[in-house]
């Protein structure tokens, strides 16, 4: 159960610091209404911020759960045979259920603000494409983006978690990885890859076509997480241990 708690809050936590970011403070409008200002945190800053929650997550409740905080890491280490799967089910709805709390705790707290609306392509830090694109990117360059770059973001976990790689940076590594990950695609899905994170937000958008565009931020990442699993265990792993000294 401690487990499961530890991915309850980091999961929470990761929606809460990311997406609580881009909802508050990406763009902060100006006094009076109009344009906004300079003090909002633009695209970097968000990026900063989700790769700042798993940082400190993983560094604070790594050593209780593994750090998940997103089913498809959870499905990339169980394929890349790190993770049981009899433990798929509960970690994935812990994770589930922590963005949905993390979600209505940034819509409760967005409503006492002036500004706040559920308009625009991406309302509540949510995930899309066409339409709900921030930049207008389409359904193909959505599904390429998000596979690819969880793909990615699984060499890198499996990579820094392996049993010969340097001890204690791997939190640093995760965190900054995906940084750049939204560094590359917040203009194009406002970055998931993570399926948790998509349906918190989703929820509670206000926008049925939203919601009806989260399969693709399931099946995306998941599929990119499992192919990861496998290239690491079946092609990297064994070339990233030392060999066996001779007699």
């Amino acid at each position: 159960m401690k487990k499961y708690i530890a991915e309850f809050i980091g999961t929470f936590w990761l929606v809460l610091g990311g997406c609580g970011s881009a909802v508050f403070a990406a763009f902060i409008a100006a006094p009076g209404g109009g344009n906004t200002n300079e003090f909002g945190l633009g695209y970097l800053g968000v990026a900063l911020a989700f790769g700042l929650t798993v940082f400190t997550g993983a560094y604070a409740l790594g050593h209780i759960s593994g750090g998940h905080f997103n089913p498809a890491v959870s499905f990339g280490l169980w394929m890349g045979k790190r993770f049981p799967g009899s433990q798929l089910a509960p970690y994935i709805g812990a994770q589930v259920l922590g963005a949905i709390v993390a979600s209505l705790f940034i819509f409760i707290v967005a409503q006492g603000g002036p500004n706040f609306s559920l308009d625009g392509s991406n309302p509540l830090a949510t995930n899309g494409f066409g339409d709900h694109s921030p930049q207008g990117y389409g359904f193909l360059a959505a599904l390429l983006i998000e596979f690819v770059l969880t793909f990615i973001f699984l060499i890198v976990i499996l990579g820094v978690t392996d049993k010969t790689a340097p001890a204690g940076f791997a939190p640093a590594a995760i965190g900054l990885a995906l940084t750049l990950i939204h560094l590359i695609s917040i203009p194009i899905t406002n970055t998931s890859v993570n399926p948790a994170r998509s349906t918190g937000v989703a929820l509670f958008c206000g926008n049925p076509a939203l919601i009806g565009q989260l399969w693709l931020f399931w099946l995306a990442p998941i599929a990119g997480a499992l192919l990861a699993g496998f290239v690491y265990h079946n092609v990297l792993e064994d070339l990233s241990r030392p060999e066996p000294e001779a007699e």
